[in-house]
């Protein structure tokens, strides 16, 4: 089964310089799990047919198939492939209803309650592969440049550690957790405590979390993430209630 048109693989790898190829791999990948016989078939065919369809290298089909883990688009599992999630997509509803009914602060203490648990699986069942993606991810989300680029780079770091967990259940319910916390209206909120003075602090508690993931410590790594959790519900605190001005 062509599972790519002539028209959206005709693109010789020759003529795409490296940046053009992984871009070009990126868009018809998401392309790709649109299509409702791929959705179906509930996974993605071998990096090599991959590559020859869409016509760039192995390299750039890597590449996009990571954007889309980090997403939480696909998840890759030994043995089985590159399985499609559908966990984003079957809890938007839900979640945007949820965001009407909740705060910046209730959320964190339903993340409080999820992802140390995650932190803790991710640590004994997660990859040599999934532990590289953990680290640069960490690194991302020190780079930052501003307000939403932290707050990419944060998602896809909680993000990859979940997918690292390996239970389905609590990917979707972290996903649901995850999009309520990214609510437009509360921006104001996350950005103030994600403001440029607190991501060096945030970025060495990813640092911390994930050493702890990648040296199979799950108490530690459960810790760790708790304290990061704590640290960031007691910004969004004080920035929600104020102390008054006593002076």
């Amino acid at each position: 089964m062509d599972f790519l048109t002539p028209q959206t693989s005709g693109f010789p790898g020759a003529t795409l310089s490296p940046a053009q190829a992984k871009e070009t791999a990126l868009d018809r990948l998401r392309s790709l799990i649109e299509i409702g016989d791929i959705q179906a078939a509930g996974r993605l065919p071998p990096e090599r047919v991959l590559a020859e369809q869409i016509g760039v290298s192995r390299r750039a089909v890597r590449h996009a198939l990571d954007m889309l883990e980090a997403e939480g688009r696909i998840t890759r599992q030994q043995g089985r492939g590159t399985l499609i999630c559908d966990a984003r997509a079957g809890t938007l509803d839900l979640s945007t209803q949820l965001a009407k009914l909740t705060n910046p602060v209730d959320t964190l203490e339903a993340r409080m309650a999820i992802e140390p648990a995650l932190a803790r699986l991710a640590a004994l069942r997660g990859t040599q592969a999934d532990f590289d993606k953990l680290f640069e991810a960490a690194d991302a989300s020190r780079v930052a440049k501003d307000p939403i680029s932290y707050e990419k780079a944060d998602a896809a770091f909680h993000r990859r550690i979940a997918t690292a967990a390996r239970n389905p259940l609590l990917v979707t319910i972290f996903e649901a957790v995850l999009h309520v916390a990214s609510d437009r209206s509360w921006r104001h909120g996350r950005e103030t405590a994600h403001c440029i003075n607190n991501q060096a602090r945030y970025a060495l508690a990813h640092r911390k979390i994930a050493a702890a993931i990648c040296e199979r410590n799950p108490k530690l790594a459960e810790e760790t993430m708790r304290a990061h959790l704590g640290t960031v519900q007691q910004q969004l605190i004080e920035h929600a209630f104020p102390r008054p001005d006593v002076s």
